[in-house]
């Protein structure tokens, strides 16, 4: 808490719906905050790390299809499973990935 106070300087943005809901989704997701998730994306792009977004939907294009010949492994119903299942309003023994 005293870097937060000390070590940070607040300021206050504003944000479209769409990009408040995208980043609460990539927040959830990672199990971090808004702020922290605002802050990782500020400081990759100050490094150059997301200067050209093509490269890495080229690297997304062609890892597609990757795993095509690989069968997928049995799994027993697990806390992502269930927590899949809420969402989409199925039983965590249904057939999730």
């Amino acid at each position: 808490m005293w870097c937060m106070l000390w070590c940070m300087h607040r300021t206050n943005i504003y944000l479209e719906d769409r990009q408040t809901e995208a980043l609460d989704k990539i927040a959830s997701q990672l199990g971090l905050s808004r702020a922290q998730v605002i802050r990782d994306l500020v400081d990759r792009t100050l490094n150059g790390e997301d200067r050209d977004i093509t490269a890495g939907v080229d690297a997304i294009n062609r890892s597609a299809g990757a795993l095509a010949d690989i069968e997928p492994m049995e799994r027993e119903p697990d806390a992502r499973q269930s927590y899949l299942g809420d969402l989409i309003g199925l039983s965590a023994e249904a057939d999730l990935p």
